[in-house]
């Protein structure tokens, strides 16, 4: 075949496993025959409302199973797939349509108001199309109707672009990542060695699509190996419940907010958990408090640490080591390398923090537009994460945090996340967040937000008087807020620019 891309994934499926359940959504399952023939379609129709080789193709919406049809199609079409955070507002996707060039947009229903906005203003999209009947002139449905299935083969390199995945913009404009359709490849061998997966999988897909992790953390690399996706359009605790135990799951994605709202809900002691093998959980460190009920009931948890720009992965901690390691990202996966460097480049020593940095074929080619940008995240192949972290003894990788959300006080250097994981661990915790505050002598001090367990009364001072057993002094925030939550982005990572914001606002009114 011409096309190296995933484009062509389903195509080689035809003729391995025509028969295997690819997608089950609402109770409807799909063979890869069935998929690829849809996809087939797909392709001809967008190819006749104008797509072509090199265009961008967006999907707008919560999960779906277009929303992976929409990204094979444009894989045949040598065109780039762009998905859409469903949550975004129109002046939020405007910016992502401008940026990206995006000439063709498949909308949900949730978003059509939206997307009508962003039809009737200035826009790079030429062509809209509503999942169903809408104020738009094309429907899905209506687009692949009447179009042939005969193969498309339009030559497609694994150096050229297959994603463009924009950032969550928690630290500013977001910027679009762009994944060849090698980075979106080799990702997926990553996940598959690392979990041991194979053609037999179940895997529950529940993140969203529009994230990497939803993408390249499950759907993928079960695709790739040929196992099935059991979809799912949001998360549900009680509905994720359900489908493990009627559809048999053997593992799925999930972040760690997931985790801790399963394991409260009324039917996690009644659920047949017994065809769950594993769980793969990233964006923050588990802790032993929401490892121990799983493996209690015989589900091991893998603990991943990846980024956008590696597509996502970059290690994986798994087996007895998720016990022995709380804490830790674990190993580098198979073909990624991971090193711990110092301002000047060189290695770290273990135990010594550093800022880690990532090599391999799933580092992505750069940011859309901004070679600046590119050129200060890959330095001599190298991918600066802007993490923060350090290897121990054992070779085990530890985050410590953002570089940039370390801050000094005192002249001694704090990191958050140290602080915040010695407050999870205090009884009566659920939630911890912790950011730096300037302070008139200290330069900077720590704030604590925490959000009580259920059932449990929480004050300052108690805290406060239960870190020092824990932390040295000038670790122990000065200013501690008990919260009702913590602000969180899609993926179920804290919003610290937001928690920057409550800080001011709380030091003006209480005078600190």
């Amino acid at each position: 075949m011409d096309n190296e891309g995933i484009g062509s994934w389903l195509e080689r499926r035809i003729t391995m496993t025509p028969k295997n359940e690819a997608l089950v959504f609402d109770g409807q399952a799909v063979t890869y025959e069935e998929m690829a023939l849809r996809t087939r379609r797909l392709a001809h129709g967008l190819r006749a409302l104008g797509v072509e080789k090199g265009d961008c193709v967006g999907f707008f919406g919560f999960n779906d199973p277009a929303a992976l049809e929409v990204m094979f199609a444009a894989g045949l079409l040598g065109a780039t797939y762009l998905p859409l955070n469903a949550r975004l507002t129109a002046e939020e996707a405007r910016y992502v349509l401008g940026d990206s060039r995006c000439t063709t947009v498949v909308f949900g229903d949730q978003q059509s108001d939206v997307a009508q906005e962003l039809a009737l203003s200035e826009s790079p999209v030429t062509t809209w199309i509503g999942l169903s009947d809408s104020w738009s002139a094309h429907t899905y449905e209506g687009v692949r109707a009447g179009q042939p299935d005969t193969r498309i083969d339009e030559r497609v390199g694994l150096d050229d672009l297959s994603v463009l995945m924009y950032s969550s913009g928690t630290t500013g404009a977001p910027k679009g990542v762009m994944l060849s359709h090698g980075n979106m490849l080799w990702n997926a061998m990553n996940q598959l060695l690392a979990q041991d997966m194979t053609s037999k999988e179940r895997t529950l897909s529940v993140a969203p699509l529009f994230h990497i992790g939803g993408i390249g953390g499950a759907v993928t690399p079960t695709l790739l190996c040929g196992g099935t996706v059991v979809l799912l359009r949001k998360f549900d605790a009680g509905a994720v419940l359900d489908t493990i135990e009627k559809e048999r799951i053997t593992t799925f994605f999930a972040v760690p907010t997931m985790i801790q709202e399963l394991w409260h809900h009324p039917r996690f002691a009644d659920t047949d958990l017994s065809s769950l093998r594993a769980i793969c959980v990233a964006g923050a460190p588990l802790p032993e408090a929401l490892i121990s009920p799983w493996q209690e009931r015989g589900v091991a948890i893998a603990q991943a640490y990846g980024l956008t720009e590696t597509a996502p992965s970059v290690t994986m901690l798994s087996g007895d080591d998720v016990r022995a390691k709380v804490g830790s990202a674990g190993k580098r996966t198979f073909f990624t390398d991971v090193d711990v460097v110092r301002p000047d480049g060189s290695s770290a020593e273990p135990n010594e923090i550093g800022e880690i940095v990532a090599q391999g074929p799933n580092v992505m080619l750069g940011y859309l537009n901004q070679p600046e940008a590119t050129d200060r995240a890959i330095v001599d192949g190298w991918l600066h994460t802007g993490d923060a972290g350090y290897f121990d003894d054992e070779g085990f990788l530890f985050i410590c945090d953002r570089y940039k959300d370390m801050y000094i006080s005192g002249g001694e250097n704090v990191y958050p996340a140290e602080v915040e994981a010695a407050l999870l661990k205090l009884n009566g915790i659920r939630e911890a967040a912790v950011i730096g505050v300037p302070h008139e002598k200290w330069g900077e001090t720590g704030m604590a937000f925490v959000v009580a367990a259920d059932g449990t009364d929480l004050d300052e001072d108690t805290v406060r008087a239960r870190l020092r057993e824990k932390l040295a002094g000038f670790k122990i925030p000065t200013f501690i807020q008990i919260a009702e939550g913590l602000p969180r982005t899609a993926t179920g990572k804290i919003r610290k620019p937001d928690l920057r914001s409550r800080a001011r606002e709380y030091l003006l009114t209480s005078g600190g």
